[in-house]
């Protein structure tokens, strides 16, 4: 039997999660007034938001035309929902959860949990419902006090054999006002001090947790040499358990970056629909049987995943 189609990275804001940001009156929330909705958040410009693009209806038809066959979902760290006060952030999260887990198939999901105070049952909780692992805003690796803080979350997938997706977090308040520079700048920026954090302080400390960076944790592992030339984790490119979800960049990060890390570490994602269309590797086609089958059926299940091309 083939091995399924994989888009391991997109967000879908459901309906309860929506109106949980309505009623928020601080950031992160949605405004609405006669000109649509508003999306407020700390660190970058107000923006208008247009609810079509996260209709599940509307999702199926492009997951069908990207020719994938299941999707995971994940929250939209940016937001910033997960380091919010628990008793703020639990119920935007559970309104979340209980959105996206009843979307059903091709839809799967990272969960999402409260970090104030993490706490190992959240994950048993959310992994028992359904969820293929949990995401969580790359700054939580970027100190090593903030690494320790999570180990709960940490130890409670590596015990039950499930993955961790590294996405960005909430821009600073401090933030250029440019629309583009979170983006750009911040995002990639902190996914490299995710890297190298999860490589000094995390991996040492759980062996065998498999992780997945999105947006190829910002190319950081193009930096080996440097790395290797101070005495920094330069083997981390290398770390047969770690990830890279190929979205926001084109055939030439991905193949940079796997030059380095290897094909067998890159795994296929979209972010849609921050992102419209999946990007493009030029792999050919053993390459795109390893990102989109393949490698996501290891990074998912652990398990050895046969990688010949299908006839």
């Amino acid at each position: 039997m083939p091995l399924p189609r994989y888009d391991v990275h997109q967000h879908l804001w459901p309906e309860p999660f929506l109106a949980a940001l309505e009623r928020r009156t601080e950031p992160p929330c949605l405004r609405r007034s006669r000109d649509g909705l508003t999306l407020v958040l700390a660190g970058e410009p107000e923006a208008p938001f247009d609810p079509a693009p996260h209709d599940p209806a509307r999702r199926r038809d492009e997951i069908r035309g990207d020719e994938v066959d299941r999707v995971l979902v994940c929250m939209s760290c940016p937001l910033g929902v997960e380091t919010l006060p628990r008793a703020e952030a639990q119920p935007v999260l559970d309104a979340w959860h209980d959105g996206v887990f009843a979307l059903g198939e091709p839809f799967g999901v990272w969960g999402a949990v409260a970090l104030d105070d993490p706490r190992s049952e959240d994950v048993t909780a959310l992994l028992d419902r359904g969820a293929a692992g949990i995401s969580l805003p790359a700054a939580a690796f970027a100190t090593e006090a903030g690494a320790r803080h999570v180990r709960p979350i940490l130890a409670a997938l590596e015990a039950r054999d499930r993955p961790l997706l590294v996405h960005p977090g909430a821009a600073p308040a401090s933030t250029p006002a440019l629309p583009w520079w979170p983006a750009c700048v911040g995002y990639v920026a902190e996914l490299h001090a995710a890297w190298h954090g999860f490589a000094a302080w995390v991996r040492p400390a759980h062996e065998t947790l498999r992780v997945v960076f999105v947006a190829l944790a910002g190319a950081a592992p193009l930096h080996v040499e440097r790395s290797a030339a101070r005495g920094g984790p330069a083997l981390a490119a290398f770390d047969p358990l770690t990830f890279y979800e190929t979205s926001s960049y084109g055939p030439r990060a991905i193949e940079a970056v796997g030059g380095v890390v290897g094909v067998d570490q890159l795994v296929h994602g979209s972010d849609r629909p921050v992102v419209g269309n999946p990007p493009v590797h030029r792999l050919g086609p053993a390459g795109d049987h390893a990102l989109a089958s393949a490698n996501p059926s290891r990074l998912l299940a652990g398990e050895a995943a046969p990688l010949e091309v299908p006839a």
